[in-house]
């Protein structure tokens, strides 16, 4: 059974302009990618409208909690 975290990382975009959600990049960073090119590069995240503004922001967020 999935945690009340785990549904909503589910539920919550992490990529707004290419439609990629949360857990796709909290998994890629759960299986080793520790940059934010490594992470785009598993997860087709950026390059979206946006220019990688907003996930760039998130993926830095996530890495250093993760890091933590």
């Amino acid at each position: 059974m999935l945690t009340e975290e785990e549904i909503l990382a589910r539920l919550k975009p992490g990529c707004i302009c290419k439609g990629i959600k949360l857990h796709t990049i909290l998994a890629a960073i759960e299986n080793g990618a520790d940059t934010y090119e490594e992470i785009a590069k598993r997860t087709n995240i950026g390059g979206g409208s946006c220019n990688s503004r907003r996930c760039r922001a998130k993926v830095t967020v996530l890495l250093e909690e993760h890091n933590k």
